[in-house]
């Protein structure tokens, strides 16, 4: 069952709870502290775009990246309705990001709301580390955000039920320790028309990687791992943290072009 389709029509209610505002601000502050105010900000795994329109209103420049052709669909429909009032649009991309693809260089990549757990192999991960720096302008900067351990943990093995006007969410969690992972079904009864319902189910699978591990991946693909922040609190990450939020940057690479080249006579 491939996940985030019919999830996508009620993902941005299930998500009501995420604190976007205060995770834009938060990820504004440390771009600001690295010299970066302006240029192209691209977003992994965008979903519906409620970070990648948070980050565009500082300012930036925003492509958004999915693989979800439903999530981009919600995404560009808020898109055109906030376009009507003239302000700027979002470039949005359908791709996996291991097989990510731009035109030339940005000044940072985004990732929240633990996109980056949808990668269950470390080779995977390792792939899309080599390509964000492959696209990241020279000491660009790269923020991600990543469940932990101790968060599967706490979750366990538990079934939860979200009920809204038209629409029922019944969450099955199960936490697989030995794994690091942590699988949910979401089964969804949507409202389709007078008294009946849709039923469609999704299941997803997050990997849990420990600080040490990322920073092993982050050198081998040529970036400068720079800091592990609770994703709350923003001190330091420890081991009871359940969000780690990752700042790394581009580690040069000879042959690169980082900049357009300057037109004749200029």
């Amino acid at each position: 069952m491939e996940a985030y389709t019919g999830f996508a029509e009620i993902y941005d209610r299930c998500m009501d709870n995420i604190p976007y505002d205060e995770w834009a601000a938060n990820l504004h502050r440390i771009l600001l502290q690295h010299g970066i105010s302006d240029g192209i900000v691209c977003e992994l795994g965008c979903g519906t775009g409620e970070m990648t329109e948070r980050l565009s209103g500082f300012g930036y420049d925003m492509i958004g990246i999915d693989s979800s052709e439903d999530m981009l669909m919600e995404a560009r429909e808020k898109l055109y309705a906030r376009t009507e009032t003239g302000e700027p649009g979002i470039l949005y991309l359908q791709q996996d990001m291991r097989e990510l693809e731009l035109y030339g260089t940005v000044a940072a990549f985004v990732s929240v709301c633990d996109s980056m757990n949808y990668l269950l192999t470390k080779d995977d991960l390792l792939t899309v580390f080599r390509l964000v720096n492959n696209y990241l302008d020279r000491n660009g900067l790269f923020l991600f955000d990543m469940k932990t351990q101790a968060c599967f943990a706490a979750l366990g093995d538990e079934t939860r039920v979200e009920q809204f006007r038209d629409a029922t969410v019944i969450w099955e969690n199960a936490y697989r320790k030995r794994k690091k992972q942590n699988c949910y079904r979401i089964t969804m009864f949507l409202k389709d028309h007078g008294s009946l319902y849709e039923k469609l189910q999704e299941v997803h699978v997050q990997q849990a990687y420990s600080v040490a591990a990322v920073k092993e991946l982050l050198a081998e693909a040529g970036m400068v791992f720079l800091d592990a922040l609770d994703a709350e609190t923003l001190k330091p990450a420890d081991e009871s943290s359940e969000r780690i939020l990752f700042l790394a940057k581009e580690g040069f690479q000879a042959g690169k072009c980082y900049d357009a080249p300057e037109e004749a006579g200029a």
